[in-house]
């Protein structure tokens, strides 16, 4: 699709793939770039020839990075988009109701809503060169829907809280160990392994994937109207002095000050 801008799609075989072309931004997505991934996903649950959905990031660095802090330094949201809004909320629902597998294929850091992403992905394949993590609270921002509690049902209460708490960064050997990816391989057979995913799946019956998918998600889909609530406190978070701090800080390259901001009453 020659209109994308951030993303490109591309049908190969039984796979949309989906991949984020920002490299220069570690593939931190801005509003127009969940646009475009909302409207190739779209076209991918519309297609009868694909049968599952691959989503990866260009270049060898990184998967995705999450929300863009850079532009939300420089103009205080996201940037524009058509419809007006950043649907990352829309996006999130997307991945889980779209009735056909979806594979992330983790070719590097995948961190903060980058994160997030692979997380609410139906499976994971990771290079070996991929690193996981959470970095909300670094730079003052969170998900408290979806990116928390179901990667709590994923890898435990414990080591959920660890992620989010302490926001440390964890190989794909640890990533495999905790759950949290389904495979890991050299990084030149990432997609090679995806696709060969992707195929598995041809002679399956769709209908019955399609069930299979939707009763997965019905044990989880409560957390919507959390996640929900929580994007809401996220866009007052996000304007407000201590929000503010955190993407300055990151956008100058110096250790946020906090400090000012705790009040425990």
């Amino acid at each position: 699709m020659t209109d994308f801008e951030d993303i490109s799609y591309v049908v190969d075989g039984p796979a949309g793939i989906i991949t984020i072309e920002r490299p220069e931004r570690y593939n931190a997505f801005r509003a127009r770039t969940v646009e475009e991934m909302i409207r190739a996903f779209r076209l991918a649950w519309a297609d009868k020839d694909v049968r599952c959905v691959i989503l990866t990031g260009a270049g060898e660095k990184a998967f995705c990075t999450g929300g863009d802090v850079k532009q939300r330094a420089e103009t205080g949201d996201y940037g524009p988009s058509e419809s007006g809004m950043f649907e990352i909320g829309n996006l999130h629902k997307l991945i889980r109701d779209i009735p056909k597998p979806v594979i992330a294929a983790v070719n590097g850091v995948a961190v903060g809503g980058g994160h997030v992403l692979q997380v609410l992905c139906d499976v994971s394949i990771a290079s070996e060169t991929a690193r996981f993590g959470q970095a909300g609270p670094k730079v003052g921002s969170f998900d408290a829907g979806f990116g928390s509690a179901y990667l709590s049902r994923i890898v435990g209460e414990k080591k959920a809280r660890e992620i989010w708490f302490w926001c440390r960064m964890y190989d794909a050997n640890a990533a495999l160990d905790m759950g949290l990816v389904n495979a890991v391989v050299p990084a030149d057979r990432l997609m090679d392994e995806a696709r060969a995913w992707a195929a598995e799946l041809t002679p399956k019956s769709p209908t019955a994937i399609r069930f299979l998918k939707q009763s997965f998600n019905a044990d989880t889909d409560h957390q919507a109207g959390l996640s929900n609530l929580a994007m809401s406190a996220l866009d007052l978070f996000t304007a407000s002095p201590e929000g503010l701090e955190g993407a300055a800080a990151f956008a100058e390259k110096r250790t946020p000050d906090f400090n000012r901001h705790v009040d425990w009453h």
